[in-house]
This record gives C-alpha cells, sequence and structure tokens, in this order.
C-alpha cells in the first residue's frame, strides 16, 4: 500500500535526511567557514574589536526579504507548472470518455484512441524534460513503442521536432477519420476537438515556464548581496573564541544558501537534476491506469 503523501515524512527523518540540496552547499559553506576562521585568527592576533553589528542588521533585513521575494517567484512557478499537469490528467480522462462514450462502435479504433491519449501524456513528459538542443533519439523511445504499440509511429514521433504535436495529430487524424465515416457524430467531434486543443495548450503553458527563466540580472545582484553580506558578517561576529565565529558564520551561510539554491531549483520543474523536481513519471503512470480502466470496462 502506498503511503499518503500529504502525510509527510516522519520528523526526524526530514532532519536526517541526506541528498538534494546539503551536498551541493557544503563546499560553500565550508568555504566561508574558512574565511571567518582567518577571520578569528586575526582577531586573536591584532586584538581587533570589529565592527557594531547593527549594520549588518539592517542589509540582513533587506536580503531576507530578496531572498523570500525570489523564493515565492520560483514556487509561483512550480505550482503553477502542477496545475497545468493536473489539467493534463482531467482533459485526458474528458477526451477518453468523449471518445470511447460517443466514438464507433469500434474496438480497435477505441484502443487506438487511448493508446494514443496515453502516448500523449508520455511524449509531453519526455519532450518537458529534454534538455534544449538535444538530439531526438536521446528521448525515451522504449515507453512510446510500449504505449502505442506501434514501432514505426513512435520512431515518427520521436523523431518530430514537437513530440506532443505529432501525438496529437495522431489523434486529430483519427477524429476525423471517424467524423468522415459517420462513426462519430459533428457535437461529439467538435467536444473532443477542443479537449484535445487543450491538451496541447497546457503543454504550452509548461514550455512558457521551462523556457522562460527567472531574470537572469536579479539572481546575479542577489547572490553578490549573498556573498557581501557573508563577508561582512564575521567581522561583525569577532570573539575571543576562535570556533565560536567559524561556526556561526557557516551556520547563516548555509542557511541563506539554502533558500537560494531552493528558489534556484523550484524555478525549473521539470528537470530530474532538481530535488523537488515534479513526479511526471508518477503521474503519466496514473494517467495510463485510469485509461486502461475506462477502456476495460467498455469492452
Amino acid at each position: 500500500m502506498h503511503p499518503n503523501p500529504l502525510e509527510g515524512t516522519p520528523f526526524w527523518s526530514d532532519v536526517i535526511a541526506w541528498g538534494g540540496v546539503t551536498p551541493r552547499l557544503l563546499p560553500r559553506v565550508a568555504l566561508f567557514g574558512l574565511y571567518a576562521l582567518g577571520i578569528a585568527f586575526a582577531h586573536g592576533v591584532v586584538g581587533w574589536q570589529g565592527i557594531h553589528p547593527i549594520h549588518l542588521g539592517y542589509t540582513g533585513a533587506l536580503l531576507a526579504v530578496l531572498l523570500v521575494l525570489r523564493t515565492n517567484s520560483s514556487y509561483d512557478r512550480w505550482w503553477e507548472a502542477r496545475k497545468l499537469w493536473g489539467a493534463i490528467v482531467n482533459q485526458s480522462r474528458n477526451l477518453a470518455i468523449q471518445c470511447l462514450e460517443y466514438g464507433p462502435n469500434d474496438a480497435a479504433w477505441k484502443e487506438t484512441l487511448v493508446r494514443g491519449i496515453e502516448a500523449f501524456c508520455h511524449a509531453a513528459r519526455s519532450s518537458l524534460r529534454t534538455e534544449l538542443g538535444r538530439a531526438p533519439n536521446e528521448r525515451d523511445r522504449a515507453v512510446l513503442e510500449r504505449v502505442l504499440g506501434d514501432q514505426s509511429l513512435a520512431i515518427r514521433v520521436e523523431d518530430a521536432r514537437h513530440m506532443p504535436s505529432a501525438v496529437a495529430r495522431h489523434l486529430a487524424h483519427h477524429l476525423a477519420q471517424a467524423r468522415i465515416d459517420a462513426g462519430l457524430d459533428g457535437f461529439a467531434f467538435h467536444v473532443a476537438e477542443r479537449e484535445l486543443a487543450r491538451l496541447v495548450d497546457h503543454v504550452g503553458g509548461c514550455e512558457r515556464i521551462r523556457c522562460t527563466p527567472l531574470p537572469r540580472v536579479h539572481a546575479i545582484k542577489l547572490r553578490r548581496f549573498i556573498v557581501i553580506y557573508l563577508l561582512g558578517l564575521p567581522l561583525a561576529l569577532a570573539t575571543d573564541s576562535i570556533w565560536v565565529l567559524p561556526l556561526s558564520t557557516m551556520l547563516v551561510a548555509y542557511a541563506l544558501l539554502a533558500i537560494d539554491q531552493i528558489a534556484h531549483e523550484l524555478q525549473n520543474p521539470f528537470s530530474q537534476q532538481s530535488a523537488s523536481h515534479l513526479p511526471l513519471d508518477e503521474i503519466c503512470a496514473m494517467i495510463e491506469g485510469d485509461l486502461r480502466a475506462l477502456l476495460a470496462a467498455r469492452r
């Protein structure tokens, strides 16, 4: 039995979890710790008392606001992508129901349409995860062959410039053929066409997110601000203990750099390099299972 994702994981499991953001931050955190250790040694040798921490207080508040704004912007992108995929799930079911209930009384035609809808979702997943500029043969042909049940069609879809559009054209062809053969009345045909068009629109919304990152200048200025703040922090925390300063600096550095990294990863919800990428494999598997159940119920 699969656990309910809404229940989350135990508190301590999350605390000691390893992977994702933390390993990528450790080298940077350690670098700031070494810098703070050098400041601590200089403080012990020279006896310098440091600067007044109130100056960092003002900049720290501004830095926190900027980090929150960037993280919220990235999360909005992630959540919008999830809503678009939720709409893809709904439109896939709607289109399948329309075809199964109002389409020709032909088992082969119905299975072809259901397989095509399943392939559309897998093609969208593969297309969104394929990095720009990658060759078509680096796409997921095995899944397309399994779902479509037609190797030549799977190859044509894989070689297409835009895989979801190739599958959508395949589906449109079969809908038009059913309309010509009078197996699908005009009203049902237009409803099915509308559902198919919405599927393509949802994929276009996902592509807009993938191809339009957050403004680069914002990330550059924010990260410079983080570095300046962390370079000034040991100067304001000068203390007689040689270990307190680097440890305090590393704790603050970890918090600030982690929030920045989270914002960076959330802005591309489809990249499998991100620790919090959307579970598109599970979503496609759910769509495939639902459509297969609908098809089986009509036999």
